[in-house]
């Protein structure tokens, strides 16, 4: 035993066998004749260090892929990172400016030598942080959105979509953000209910004395209005019909127009149209023809079309146009108001509805397949609720805009001729050279009348690609790499990225490769604290993994991560998960320890109960193993771990260990040890691919292992036979274990004073194989069988059995009385409610054959029951 430590210490042995797995390069793949499986990590931000999403999503993952080593399988986690074009940039950006430096002040090649640095120092650390979970990637092939390879199939895909007609360039309404300073897609906007105001502001009727009044959340708009609207059926405003009315400020007339857009109940019923920055108000401006007037600068200032407070914050400016219409007598009144708000999900910036010069692609027709193939199941979400949000989205999926002003990402390949409108697209300057002389017909043009497109793609336009360009399935799509791994098979990643990853890697995988991506989607749910406020930084509720690493060890934290976390539903973390998870790690050590500490005798015989204890966990280890397999494959990640949580805790330590374990300082027969440790070993190989580290430093210590061997290429314990009639009446047996050790503890009859047990089986013989076993467990000299009641005894009964511990002077006939009414009371009033279904003729009629069966027998149990409750009674009066 000195050889084995008394304490399992996670960070003297995790560390020492990740190093030991990738020397061995067990993580690493290469297409062979094996069933493939193969997986691609949603690549977290280049920004980003590991947080609790992070950690449930790739415990999820690991699990998954370590499965499917131990199956046999030739497992491919493919790792990589995001270059996340905004949030990059602005941390760049904020760099730079506490070191005096202003992005304006660089040009763009510079600002990009700054970036790239950035990102060599900070962008592997969430990486490595990965690795201390136990995350088992293909490091080799860890892969980051911007590598060349990456960007040029980016780039690649993006001329192709153009020369198809779906990308196109166009004026059109954009969620901007101010902070930014670019526009961000639909589903990077947050919508937050905030309290607001709501402005009554008087607008004149040209040629009348009269006023229409109107209401605004935002009357720093009002200096862009080219309208005003009332709905035709709306009759407090029929005689606005053809007239016009005089903008409040600015005194710009503006025509009413009618249309049944408008809300009668909201406000006053009559709206203020801007174009420019509001997209309703746009469709309006282009059903009408209204003119758009942009008065917003590109940060959110007033520019100098608004006329008033050029230059003055949108918020300032508000307050700014209030007060001047309180002054000229326009504002009639200000209520508070509760609205929605949308706010940038990377800057947390309040978003702007800007009309703005973009690039985008067109989604309906590309949109098809992804649809199809996720409402026909050829595609699964994990769960399958999803499916409802997934057809809405895709339904009414919009246009894509994927232009974004900035400066770190794939810049658009669009080369402007002479500085006009004029464009070609094309891979390389040269060949945009090329492409321009034939587009004009002019010779003589030279690369320097073309000028690249200052705007870069949306991060998403390069992840949309992930699991196709992480094989280099875009430049070369016969590789064998693509042709191996590909489809993929398990996606795990977070339902508040369904549209806007999962959906468009779908959409890219039909339209490049004409096959899904993926075939399966397991949505996890969001990391919450016990209040169920989402885990953020802000808030501060957010533990540091790398710290309860440290503390629990990394397979604490696994267990206590999955746990509790069904798929779809939010994980509520609290400290006391990875206390439970290293409370089992120690369990399962100590349990280790206290087989091996056994002398083992080649001369003694197997017990009967040791052969009764193996005979029934065999049973139970195959019953566990089919569980296993089921919810494997309906993702029940969190049942799964609990089987195996509750056969070694319960079963195997509770029940088995206590039934083989030799008497003190005793030794234990070899063949019931052979057994056990074989049984243990089987134990480790199920838990591992939950706690991979524990189990490896087990594996190694239960024999003497040649080096390159692991736990985690050995192929796992497969499902046999068993006999469900075992486990059945060993579970009847246990209760009749806990009968006799409640009897102990409520006459305080200590453990080592042995009792006598009579059994009157009524015909009922289902645990006579176990009366060694209930010998062994519950210190019983003697084990007899009889025909007739006993006096003078404790009695309890199991099923229609009874039985008797003679207990002499120590029964308590009033207690014993008290006991036995109250049973007959609950019995009884359990029959009166089985009978009142069975006495209801539409239940007996109706039901299932199978559900009546049941019933009749919990009728005739509990007769039997409260017959043998009232003789037992009457005998001892």
């Amino acid at each position: 035993m000195t050889s084995i430590p008394s304490k399992y210490n996670p960070l003297l042995t995790e560390d020492r066998w990740y190093k030991y797995w990738l020397d061995q390069g067990y993580f690493h793949s290469e297409p062979d004749e094996r069933e493939v499986y193969s997986v691609v990590i949603p690549p977290p931000n280049v920004t980003g260090v590991l947080h609790m999403g992070h950690m449930l999503n790739n415990t999820i993952q690991d699990v998954l892929v370590r499965r499917a080593r131990m199956l046999g399988k030739n497992a491919c986690w493919v790792p990589g990172t995001d270059h996340a074009s905004i949030a990059t940039e602005a941390k760049v950006v904020a760099k730079l400016k506490a070191e005096g430096i202003e992005k304006n002040n660089l040009t763009r090649e510079e600002f990009l030598s700054h970036a790239w640095e950035w990102r060599e120092k900070h962008g592997g650390i969430i990486l490595e942080q990965l690795k201390k979970l136990g995350a088992s990637c293909d490091w080799e092939r860890t892969r980051f959105t911007m590598d060349d390879s990456m960007s040029e199939s980016v780039i690649s895909v993006f001329i192709d979509l153009y020369k198809k007609g779906y990308i196109y360039r166009g004026v059109r309404m954009v969620n901007w953000d101010p902070q930014a300073k670019t526009a961000v897609s639909d589903e990077e906007v947050i919508y937050k209910e905030e309290q607001s105001k709501l402005y009554y502001v008087k607008y004149k009727i040209v040629d009348s004395d009269n006023f229409v009044t109107i209401a605004t959340t935002r009357p720093e708009t009002i200096l862009g209005d080219t309208a005003v609207c009332v709905h035709p059926d709306d009759e407090r405003h029929r005689h606005l019909k053809g007239k016009k009315v005089i903008v409040p400020l600015v005194n710009r007339v503006v025509p009413i127009i009618q249309d049944e857009y408008v809300s009668m109940e909201f406000g006053t019923g009559a709206l203020k149209i801007t174009p420019a920055h509001d997209v309703n108000d746009y469709e309006l401006g282009i059903k009408y023809n209204l003119p758009s007037i942009d008065i917003f600068n590109d940060d959110g200032t007033l520019s100098e079309q608004a006329g008033l407070f050029v230059g003055k914050d949108r918020f300032e400016a508000r307050k700014l146009v209030s007060e001047e219409l309180k002054k000229t007598g326009q504002l009639v009144k200000i209520e508070d108001y509760i609205n929605k708000v949308g706010f940038s999900e990377r800057t947390n910036s309040v978003i702007e509805p800007k009309l703005s010069m973009q690039w985008f692609v067109k989604m309906k027709e590309l949109a098809e397949p992804a649809l199809l193939n996720v409402m026909n199941n050829t595609i699964r979400l994990y769960p399958a609720k999803f499916k409802n949000t997934y057809k809405h989205w895709m339904e009414n999926v919009k246009d894509w805009c994927i232009s974004r002003q900035l400066w770190w990402g794939q810049r658009i390949p669009a080369y402007y001729i002479n500085s006009t409108n004029e464009y070609v697209i094309a891979k390389s300057i040269e060949e945009a050279l090329v492409l321009a002389k034939e587009k004009t017909k002019n010779q003589d043009l030279t690369e320097n009348d073309l000028s690249q497109d200052e705007d870069v793609l949306d991060t998403w336009f390069s992840s949309w690609l992930w699991p196709i360009s992480v094989f280099d399935g875009i430049r070369n799509p016969d590789n064998r790499d693509i042709k191996y791994y590909y489809p993929t098979n398990d996606l795990v990643t977070a339902p508040e990225i369904l549209f806007f990853w999962v959906a468009r890697m779908i959409i890219a995988g039909y339209e490049y490769i004409g096959e899904k991506p993926f075939k399966n989607v397991y949505l996890t749910g969001i990391v919450r604290d016990t209040q169920r406020r989402k885990m953020s930084k802000s808030l501060g509720n957010s533990p540091d993994p790398i710290k309860l690493i440290k503390k629990y060890g990394a397979d604490g934290v696994r267990v206590g991560m999955l746990l509790c976390s069904p798929a779809g539903n939010d994980l509520l973390f609290e400290e006391t998960l990875p206390e439970q998870g290293r409370n089992f790690i120690n369990k399962i050590w100590n349990a280790f320890r206290l087989v091996k500490q056994w002398d083992v005798n080649g001369n003694i015989e197997q017990p009967i109960h040791s052969q009764k204890a193996i005979e029934w966990f065999d049973a139970k280890l195959n019953q566990s193993i089919h569980l296993l397999e089921d919810h494997f494959s309906k993702f029940r990640l969190s049942d799964a771990l609990m089987v195996l949580y509750k056969l070694f805790w319960d079963d195997f330590s509770s029940w088995y260990l206590e039934i083989i374990k030799p008497a003190f300082e005793k030794p234990i027969d070899k063949k019931t040890f052979d057994a056990t440790i074989e049984i243990f070993e089987k134990l480790i190989k199920l838990l591992h691919s939950f706690i991979p580290f524990v189990t490896e430093e087990i594996w190694h210590y239960i024999k003497e292992r040649k080096t390159g061997e692991s736990i985690m290429i050995q192929l796992l314990p497969e499902a046999g036979k068993f006999n469900e009639n075992i486990i059945n009446r060993f579970e009847t047996m246990k209760q009749v274990v806990s009968a006799i050790r409640t009897i102990r503890k409520e006459k305080n009859i200590p453990i080592k004073e042995s009792l006598e047990l009579k059994i009157k089986n009524n015909g009922n013989d289902s645990i006579k194989e176990y009366y060694t076993v209930l010998q062994k467990l519950n210190n019983l000299s003697d084990v007899t069988e009889v025909t007739e009641k006993i006096e003078d005894a404790a009695s309890f009964r199991v099923l229609s059995t009874e039985f008797y511990i003679p207990l002499g002077d120590k029964v308590d006939k009033e207690a014993e009385l008290l006991k036995l009414t109250e049973e007959l009371n609950y019995a009884r009033g359990f029959l009166k409610s089985v009978m009142k279904k069975l006495d209801n003729e539409r239940f007996v009629n109706n039901a299932p054959e199978q559900v009546v069966a049941i019933e009749r027998k919990k009728q005739f149990d509990t007769q039997a029951k409260v017959k043998i409750l009232e003789e037992r009674i009457e005998s001892l009066k």
